[in-house]
């Protein structure tokens, strides 16, 4: 008799699978556990010689904490360059000092703008100079926040002493000679020779020229303090701008002291544009 037939045998899930394992498989799921999460794709390696990509947060990105800050623009206010002697200090000091300043020039004749500055006198005076957010009046306040900022411009002397006296006399300028301002206004397009001269202006021009005498005599000249100017020089040098106007009969010091910082760069700057501009003031009146 012929044997009996063995009997089938069924083949197993592991070694035969089945066409849907085989594709989950591929997919990366575990077979018979369709549910499994596929295992997480390895990051992509960078190129050869570039780094791999940073995964930094947008706050800390260099276009975020490297982005240039706003500057505020430096700036000084000032009246009419034919008129006004205290815009004429507060311009020398910022050139002295080397600040980039761009100028914002009031009209001087026109009444809406002298009324501004009247009603707002307490605060709103020109000179008046805008650098780094900060609002700074006055023209003593002005020359010593350019020496804080700028030393290196030498606006006040180095030696103590000599320092502790360019202060006093500017203090002089800037609080006195009264007489000399309201007789002699500055008019840099002006000449009056035989110009007659009360006796009180005849007095501050008296103490003005010894002022540069004793100083132009100890430190040697051909500026107030030495070899180079100072805040005084800036202070003094429209007084220069007067006595020229005016025809004032100075001694060889003054004289001299005079043709110096009429023929200081910044100096003549200021007194070309003084002759181009269109302001005029009939009543040559006092200053801003």
């Amino acid at each position: 008799m012929p044997a009996p037939a063995a009997p089938k045998r069924r083949p197993s899930r592991t070694s035969v699978p089945s066409h849907a394992e085989a594709a989950a498989t591929r997919q990366g799921a575990v077979p018979g556990n369709e549910t499994a999460k596929a295992p997480a794709k390895a990051p992509a390696k960078a190129p050869a010689g570039k780094p791999a990509p940073s995964r930094k947060s947008a706050s800390s990105s260099p276009e975020s904490t490297q982005r240039p800050t706003h500057r505020p623009k430096t700036i000084l206010t000032i009246s009419s360059k034919n008129y006004s002697s205290w815009s004429l200090r507060g311009f020398l000091l910022c050139r002295m000092a080397g600040l980039d300043f761009a100028e914002a020039q009031l009209s001087a004749d026109d009444p809406s703008i002298r009324a501004e500055l009247l009603l707002q006198a307490s605060s709103f005076l020109v000179p008046r100079l805008d650098h780094a957010g900060l609002r700074i009046w006055d023209t003593l306040a002005i020359g010593e926040y350019l020496h804080e900022i700028a030393p290196e411009a030498g606006l006040l002397p180095k030696d103590r002493a000599a320092r502790a006296h360019c202060r006093s006399i500017c203090g002089e300028m800037h609080s006195g000679f009264a007489n000399l301002r309201s007789a002699l206004p500055m008019n840099i397009k002006a000449h009056h020779p035989g110009f007659k001269i009360w006796t009180g202006a005849q007095a501050d021009i008296a103490r003005i020229v010894a002022i540069w005498n004793e100083c132009l005599t100890a430190h040697g000249g051909p500026y107030l303090f030495g070899a180079a100017p100072t805040m005084a020089d800036a202070m003094y040098a429209p007084v220069c701008s007067r006595f020229t106007t005016y025809d004032v009969p100075l001694d060889p010091i003054s004289a001299a002291y005079c043709a110096t910082m009429l023929g200081f760069p910044a100096m003549q700057e200021w007194s070309e544009a003084a002759r181009v501009e269109p302001d005029e003031m009939e009543e040559l009146d006092v200053e801003f």
